[in-house]
């Protein structure tokens, strides 16, 4: 006797039905939910306010320009704001009621000194009160060639010239015996760790100051793990002997848009008026990025790749310091930053994994055990010039 059950076959109509059903029916509860507040109604507070004050500009003598998102979940007004604990006619734009998850950009005429600190407060139309500090008031940057060109050159110091100081340590290199290659490409991973939660803790710095809405540490972490699984899924389909250039590449990628962080931080130091702070960063980045050239250039020990590849070497890693630069001085933006930074710390952790790879196979060539004092040299050592070299950036 058979036992097949017979198989019915569904129209297209109907099994769009059955896939909009569910949809339908959580939109009705959606809906009763919103009409009728879930029952608990009668539990509710006062409505929640929140304001996220973004970037405070002082464009010229006597005006200062604030920028204001609504993170809460109704539209709010602020009809009052205090300077120095006094109150201020200012103007927004737009005007009026600001709805939830909108902007607008208040204008505040204000007598503000040079290199003094001011404090700016903000009062809602129910009485909450939101603060914000100019640390040392100042001329924001405006762009015009002069300064666009000395942005321009500031980045060049901090990223391309040390990365390119690092490559002449190539000719060395290839002189070394592959034990002592292995411990230099032990080193880099040590440095790559060390870059790799750099920029975790940057993208987490700038996702702190985002909207609470964007979700910062969330999306941090997200686009990161996206972006190793496409950097890695690109890998599987590269040749074998393009693997030590194309290696060389995406570690001056992942580093260069760990620089592009640094230009950032430089960039808007300066437009915040502490210059003193910005020439700290410049020194301490400079010293602290001529390591990354050894490490974007150990995967070429066995090659001749040429003076030009080692010049576009040094321009992917060290070039989006001077993008960071300009930025950061002249149109500071949280969000790009935060989403840069976070594919940088994917394509870090993806060289990682590469040449992580690189080293347990030479490792097996050599005898030796991937735990051994040696690899676990190279990494101490990498991390140790790495975290050394940054004291004079957190000085």
């Amino acid at each position: 006797m058979s036992t097949d059950i017979p198989v019915k076959t569904a129209s297209a109509s109907s099994l769009w039905g059955l896939a909009i059903l569910p949809i339908l029916l959580l939109g009705a509860v959606l809906a009763y939910l919103v009409a009728t507040g879930g029952g608990l109604k009668s539990l509710t507070g006062p409505p929640i306010e929140q304001v996220n004050i973004g970037r405070i500009t002082l464009p010229e003598r006597g005006v200062m320009r604030v920028q204001v998102v609504n993170d809460g979940p109704q539209a709010m007004t602020i009809p009052q704001v205090m300077v120095d604990d006094a109150f201020w006619a200012f103007t927004a734009d737009p005007p009026g009621p600001i709805p939830r998850l909108g902007s607008t950009t208040l204008t505040i005429p204000y007598p503000w000194v040079e290199g003094e600190a001011h404090k700016i407060a903000l009062l809602s139309n129910l009485g909450s009160i939101f603060e914000a500090e100019v640390p040392v008031a100042t001329l924001t940057p405006q762009l015009d060639g002069s300064l666009f060109v000395r942005f321009g050159l500031v980045g060049l110091y901090v990223g391309v010239v040390p990365v390119l100081l690092g490559m002449l340590w190539f000719p060395w290199m290839r002189r070394l015996s592959g034990g002592a290659m292995n411990f230099i490409l032990s080193l880099t991973v040590g440095l790559l760790v060390y870059l790799a939660i750099g920029t975790w803790l940057d993208a987490q710095e700038f996702a702190a100051a985002l909207p609470a809405f964007w979700q910062g540490t969330p999306a941090v972490a997200l686009i990161a793990l996206l972006s190793v699984g496409v950097l890695l899924a690109l890998g599987g389909k590269r040749k074998t002997d393009e693997q030590p250039l194309g290696l060389s590449y995406r570690i001056a990628t992942g580093i260069g848009l760990h620089n592009l962080g640094e230009g950032l931080a430089i960039g808007a130091a300066f437009a915040l008026g502490e210059g003193a702070l910005g020439t700290f960063l410049i020194l301490g980045f400079t010293l602290h990025n001529i390591t990354e050239g050894v490490g974007i250039v150990a995967p070429l020990v066995k090659r001749s790749p040429g003076l030009g590849q080692f010049a576009l070497l040094a321009l992917v890693a060290g070039g989006p310091a001077i993008l960071g630069t300009w930025i950061g001085g002249f149109a500071f933006n949280p969000v790009l930053a935060t989403i840069f930074l976070a594919i940088g710390l994917g394509a870090i952790l993806q060289v990682i994994w590469e040449v992580g790879r690189l080293v347990i196979r030479n490792t097996g060539k050599l005898g030796l055990p991937v735990a051994g004092w040696s690899n676990l040299g190279g990494f101490t050592v990498g991390v140790a010039l790495m975290y050394f070299t940054a004291f004079l950036v957190k000085f």
